[in-house]
């Protein structure tokens, strides 16, 4: 038989409730031969929240596993050697905070730290555009990078201190073209950082550029997903060769981990998930030039809530036969010598060079993020793609064609259907935690939180005092907040506004585009109003920011004002905005799980505040039950994935909006007074 080539690393990215479950699910993968760790954080862990913080209720354990201080951390890894496991961790804000308490750990373990194999995903620019986990401004969230990049490379040499995301700018709507362009100007920002911050010698450029790694999406259009890896790879060579004179050609190979497009998994049919999940990961394993080193397969169920350990599983074997029983890894590239591949890399590389040049025009990827360029060409480019799905022009089975089905046994009991998290898991973590701060040196940790916001101040690199931090008890909130003090924190900009506003949609799209333009005058003509004030809120941790920016610019496009002051709101201030603003109707948008929690505090607020005649209507991942639940608390309606028409979802806006106002149902004619 010819000689196989080996397998890429095989994750599962997990983590939930707290760190004692998440280590046994953590065991329990790799006994099923997963071969490394991807590890998913809590928001509250993301954002630099302890777990009894106001913004934490409801989040806690929720998209991941809680880790508020060094205990969390033990407990997280107990049992599981770190100086022998790769372990990938999905951590920007943060990222220095946690590298230190896995650090720790794996001294504790006796483990030489300098052979510590893993990944730090910690790129927050992506942050900013896409998934909503920054604190810092962008200046000292750079700072806070380059500080792990000049400590790893000295100390940690065989860890990835950053993993440049273009996964989640696809999520939030980049093209391909878009996608290249500004992943790599985010690198671009990050290595010109490191060579002008003087921490590392010239000469260790070529060690820092072969420690950059980047995590990729790869959608179901696989040949030209395939082409966009291709194309990465040739332009970080031309880059890295030219722009920071890396000779080594080791040193320049793009390298890249990969988890699958989860923005296309439907609610809808989603047994049909699987097979996209299969094909895009054929997108990152064909070509052999171009091979993700490590892969994360996202469930078949997550349109539908938080997957059970069998479904994690399924994706894992899903893996496994591809690597184990087809022949792939036997041949050499199968699409060298291909015309269609080169001529569709060309395109790529061509349409991302240009808009990379454009960007460094604009001074970098910091710039382009702080003037809202990025963010409002990410916002359009998402509304453009969801106006071809909307208008049929894109094909989604399923969904918007071929939408007969059988009964699926896979959904049969939706209840069972996904996992279920523990009520009283939220309340166990936060006892726990304040046991860790009763037994801790309370003034070590005093000491070591003053010292970190001392050399804040300076230019001293964070890391050895970040290290003291955890050593000493700090914990996660702690930390954040002593760093919040010195460098303040940011609200990036929304890209609502800058938003190309919604053209013609072709055929019945359009159609009802205009007669829910027309449904919003009349009324707010009914209610002697100018307009129509739709608030759009996101009330909790949740930073997926995509789908409450794509009703806010269908409702701008619709007639609507639109009240949208972005993420990371109390339910007190979504409250005091609605008052304020005088709005019609309050639109929450929850994908964390947390809406049990968050969605009836804003009802309670809004009934105490006198607002009786505002209908509030959520959006996002909603177990069946839990909409009924919600459905009889009060909220006017619910929508989830499967509500992909968001014209349609706009009009409902209008006819809660009529209801709540006890105005007849709007017919498409104008009621003659009498």
């Amino acid at each position: 038989m010819a000689e196989r080539d080996r397998p890429w690393l095989m994750r599962t990215y997990a983590g939930h409730s707290s760190a004692a479950a998440s280590n046994e699910l953590y065991r329990k993968n790799l006994a099923k031969g997963q071969t490394g760790l991807s590890v998913a954080f809590d928001l509250p862990t993301q954002t630099g929240y302890d777990p009894d913080h106001v913004l934490a209720r409801g989040e806690v354990g929720r998209v991941g596993v809680p880790v508020s201080h060094l205990g969390d951390m033990r407990a997280l890894f107990e049992g599981i050697p770190l100086e022998r496991t790769n372990t990938s961790m999905t951590i920007n804000a943060t990222a220095m905070w946690l590298l230190a308490m896995y650090q720790v750990v794996a001294e504790e373990q006796g483990a030489d730290i300098a052979k510590l194999t893993g990944t730090t995903q910690n790129d927050i620019v992506k942050e900013y555009l896409s998934r909503g986990t920054h604190v810092f401004p962008p200046g000292p969230s750079i700072r806070l990078t380059t500080d792990m990049i000049a400590y790893t490379v000295a100390n940690i040499p065989k860890w990835n201190p950053i993993n440049i995301c273009s996964y989640h700018l696809q999520e939030a709507g980049a093209t391909p073209v878009q996608e290249l362009a500004y992943a790599m100007c985010t690198a671009i920002e990050v290595l010109d950082a490191v060579r002008a911050g003087g921490q590392v010698a010239p000469e260790q450029m070529g060690e820092v550029v072969a420690r950059i790694s980047f995590f990729v999406n790869a959608g179901v259009r696989f040949v030209e997903e395939m082409c966009k890896l291709r194309a990465f790879g040739r332009i970080w060579e031309r880059v890295t060769r030219d722009r920071y004179g890396i000779a080594d050609p080791k040193q320049r190979r793009f390298r890249y981990g990969v988890q699958v497009n989860s923005l296309g998994l439907t609610e809808a049919q989603p047994e049909n998930n699987v097979q996209r999940i299969v094909l895009e990961m054929l997108a990152v394993t064909l070509s052999k030039d171009a091979r993700a080193r490590a892969v994360q397969l996202p469930a078949w169920n997550e349109a539908l809530g938080l997957p059970r350990p069998w479904d994690q599983q399924w994706s894992l074997r899903i893996q496994q036969v591809l690597a184990y029983e087809s022949d792939l890894l036997e041949y050499g590239d199968l699409f060298d010598g291909s015309h269609v591949v080169e001529a569709k890399v060309a395109e790529l590389v061509a349409g991302a060079d240009a808009e990379i040049e454009k960007v460094l025009g604009m001074g970098g990827v910091v710039p382009a993020v702080e003037s809202g360029y990025l963010k409002a060409a990410l916002v359009g480019s998402h509304a453009e793609r969801r106006a071809r799905i909307e208008s049929g022009q894109d094909k989604v089975v399923g969904v918007n064609c071929f939408e007969t089905t059988e009964p699926s046994p896979l959904t049969a009991d939706l209840d069972t259907a996904i996992m279920q998290m523990d009520p009283d898991s939220e309340r166990a973590v936060t006892a726990a935690f304040g046991r860790w701060l009763a037994g801790r040196d309370e003034q070590a940790a005093q000491r070591a939180l003053a010292e970190l916001k001392r050399q804040a101040a300076g230019d001293a690199n964070l890391v050895p005092a970040t290290l003291d931090c955890v050593r000493a008890g700090v914990t996660t909130g702690e930390w954040a907040f002593a760093l919040r003090e010195v460098f303040g924190e940011y609200r990036a900009p929304t890209g609502v506004g800058g938003a190309p506003v919604t053209g013609a949609l072709p055929g019945d799209a359009g159609d009802e585009l205009l007669a829910v333009r027309a449904a919003v005058a009349a009324t707010a003509a009914e209610l002697g109003s100018g307009r129509l004030r739709l608030l759009v809120g996101k009330p909790g941790l949740d930073g997926h920011s995509n789908g409450a920016e794509q009703i806010a610019v269908r409702a701008r496009d619709a007639g609507f004002e639109v009240v949208y002051q972005g993420i990371r709101l109390t339910p007190e201030q979504i409250t005091a905005a609605a008052v304020a603003e005088d709005v019609h109707c309050v639109g929450l948008s929850i994908l964390s799980g947390a809406h049990a929690e968050l969605v009836p505090d804003v009802l309670r607020r809004l009934r105490r505040a006198g607002v009786e005649d505002v209908p509030v209507i959520v959006g996002g991942i909603i177990p069946a039950a839990d909409e009924q639940a919600l459905l009889a608390q009060g909220v006017a309606a619910v929508f989830t994935p499967k509500d992909f028409g968001i014209t349609t979802i706009i009009g409902r806006i209008v006819d809660e909006i009529r209801l709540a106002n006890k105005l007849a149902p709007w017919t498409g004619q104008v009621p003659v007074s009498p």
